[in-house]
C-alpha cells in the first residue's frame, strides 16, 4: 500500500466527474412514474440490446476485480472455469425458469410471488430474508471493493470512497427506479466492454512468452489435471455463484421487463456468453499475475499486472471501469431490495403498504445505505463476503426451484430442507482463515477429521447445504410413493 499510482485529487476528480455524468444522465432520462409497478419493472418493453446490456452490466460488479483472480491464485483454473460458469449459468436457469413464471404471472414483478403463491407465508418470509441478506452483502462487497481499490491507487480512505459513491448511485437511482437502470445499464456495459478489451491488449501485450506457457513454466499446479483443488474450487464457485445470482431480485426485473420471450431467451444467451468470458479473463489473469509474482496480494493480482507501469492513463481507465461496474451492481440491487419491499412489504410489516409505500421504502433505503456505509469503511475481505450470502442461498435454491416442478413438496417439508441444509452447511462453513470451521476445529478437534475435509472446507459446507435438502425432499417423495 506504500505506492501512490494516482494523487488523491486526480483520483476523486475522476470518481466525481464520472459520478457527476451518470447523476446528469439519471435526470435527462428520468420521467414521471405512472405508478409502482413502472418504478419496479419499466414498460415491460425492452429489447435485446437493452436487456443483454443490463444483464451483463448488472451481474459484473466490481467484484469481478478481485474475485476471480484472487480465487485462481490457489483453486487454478478448475476456480477460474467454474467462477466463470457459476456466474453465467443463472442466465441459462432462467432461459427456462423465466419463461415459465412469465406465463404464470403475466403481470408479475418478483420472484416472491411465486414462493408465495406455491410455498406460503412462512417459506416467503424465509426467502425474504435470504434474499435481504444476500442482497445487502452484495451491496457491502461492492462499496467495499471500490472503496479498497481507491485506498490502494490513492490511500484515499475508505470511508470517504464509501460515502461518495453510495451518494452518487442514490442521487439518481431513488429518482428514476428500474427504467433509469436499464439507461445506466447501456453506457456503464460500454465503459466496461472497452476496459476489459484494452485490459486484455495491454496483458498479453507484456508478456515475452505466450501466457499460458508462462502459467504452465512457473505455476503448474494451477493448471494441472492432478491437482485436487482445481475441481473441488471449480465445483464450489458454480454451486455458490450459480445458487446465489437465481435469487436476485435484479434478474428477475428483467426477465418480466422483457418485451416477449423470444426477446427475453435471446438477451440471456447474449448475456451468459459474455458474463463467462469477462469473468474468465479476469480469472485467467490472476493466473498469469500469481506465474510472474507468487508473493501479491491475492485480490489484487488484476491490478499488480495492468498498474505495474504506473501509467496515469492506464490508472485512470481502471478507475472509471471500477465505478462503472460499481454502479451498474449497486443501482441495480437498490432498485431490487426497493421493489421487494414494495412488493412484500406487508408480509415485512404492517407499516409497510398504502399509498406512502414507496416514501417510506426510499427511507428504508437511505438508512440501509447508512449500514452499508458503515461496513463498507470497516474493509472487510470481498471475498469472504460473498461466500458467507452465497451459503444461505446454497440452502434454499433446491427446495425453492425443485418446486417448479415438483407439486408434493409440502410447507413442513420445505421448511425441514431449507433449515437442515443452512444448519449444516454453516457447520463446516470455514473462518476467515479457511483453516477451521464451528464444527471442524471448535466443536470437534481438528485430529479427528481427514486431510481432505480440512483443506476442503468450503467445498464440503457448500455440496452440504445443497445436497441436504435434496436429499430430505428425496426420501419425503420416496416414503410417500410407498404409501
Amino acid at each position: 500500500m506504500e505506492n501512490i499510482y494516482l494523487s488523491t485529487q486526480t483520483s476523486l476528480t475522476t470518481i466525481i466527474t464520472v459520478g457527476i455524468f451518470f447523476i446528469g444522465l439519471g435526470y435527462l432520462n428520468s420521467k414521471k412514474i405512472p405508478n409502482n409497478k413502472s418504478y419496479i419493472v419499466g414498460d415491460r418493453k425492452e429489447d435485446v440490446f437493452s436487456l443483454t446490456t443490463s444483464l451483463t452490466a448488472s451481474a459484473l460488479g466490481a467484484w469481478v476485480l478481485f474475485g476471480p483472480a484472487s480465487a485462481a491464485t490457489w483453486g487454478g483454473i478448475g476456480a477460474v472455469i467454474g467462477y466463470a460458469l457459476g456466474t453465467a449459468a443463472p442466465m441459462l436457469f432462467l432461459y427456462n425458469f423465466g419463461p415459465k413464471i412469465r406465463t404464470e404471472f403475466p403481470n408479475g414483478l418478483t420472484l416472491t410471488e411465486f414462493i408465495k403463491k406455491r410455498f406460503g407465508l412462512s417459506i416467503l418470509k424465509i426467502s425474504l430474508f435470504l434474499i435481504f441478506f444476500y442482497m445487502t452483502i452484495f451491496l457491502v462487497a461492492e462499496v467495499t471493493a471500490i472503496a479498497f481499490l481507491l485506498n490502494y491507487i490513492s490511500q484515499i480512505p475508505l470511508w470517504l470512497t464509501s460515502a461518495i459513491t453510495l451518494i452518487i448511485c442514490l442521487a439518481y437511482i431513488l429518482r428514476g427506479g428500474f427504467k433509469l437502470s436499464i439507461v445506466t445499464d447501456k453506457y456503464q456495459f460500454i465503459f466496461i466492454v472497452i476496459m476489459i478489451l484494452i485490459s486484455v491488449f495491454l496483458i498479453l501485450g507484456n508478456i515475452e512468452m505466450s501466457s499460458f506457457k508462462l502459467i504452465k513454466k512457473e505455476s503448474s499446479l494451477l493448471v494441472n489435471k492432478s491437482y485436487l483443488p482445481n475441481y473441488t474450487a471449480g465445483l464450489t464457485f458454480f454451486i455458490a455463484v450459480a445458487a446465489t445470482n437465481l435469487f436476485h431480485q435484479g434478474n428477475w426485473q428483467r426477465v418480466f421487463s422483457a418485451k416477449n420471450n423470444f426477446i427475453l431467451k435471446s438477451s440471456l444467451i447474449y448475456s451468459s456468453i459474455l458474463i463467462f468470458l469477462i469473468v474468465f479473463w479476469m480469472g485467467y489473469s490472476g493466473l498469469i499475475a500469481y506465474s510472474l509474482n507468487p508473493k501479491l496480494i491475492p485480490d489484487l493480482s488484476f491490478f499488480d499486472l495492468i498498474l505495474k507501469d504506473k501509467n496515469s492513463l492506464i490508472v485512470i481507465g481502471v478507475l472509471i471501469l471500477a465505478l462503472s461496474l460499481t454502479l451498474s451492481t449497486i443501482d441495480t440491487l437498490i432498485n431490487a431490495i426497493s421493489s421487494l419491499i414494495i412488493v412484500n412489504g406487508k408480509q415485512i410489516n404492517n407499516l409497510l403498504k398504502g399509498k406512502e409505500i414507496k416514501k417510506k421504502t426510499n427511507q428504508i433505503i437511505i438508512l440501509l445505505s447508512l449500514i452499508v456505509f458503515v461496513l463498507a469503511s470497516k474493509g472487510y475481505s470481498i471475498l469472504y463476503l460473498f461466500l458467507l450470502a452465497d451459503l444461505l442461498c446454497c440452502a434454499a435454491v433446491v427446495t425453492i426451484f425443485y418446486g417448479f416442478f415438483n407439486s408434493k413438496i409440502n410447507l413442513d417439508v420445505a421448511f425441514s430442507s431449507i433449515i437442515s441444509g443452512l444448519l449444516i452447511g454453516l457447520l463446516f462453513f470455514p473462518s476467515q482463515d479457511f483453516k477451521t470451521s464451528i464444527l471442524v476445529g471448535n466443536l470437534i478437534s481438528l485430529d479427528n477429521f481427514s486431510i481432505f475435509i480440512k483443506t476442503n472446507l468450503l467445498f464440503i459446507s457448500f455440496l452440504t447445504s445443497t445436497i441436504v435438502p435434496f436429499l430430505i425432499i428425496s426420501i419425503y417423495s420416496l416414503r410417500n410413493s410407498f404409501k
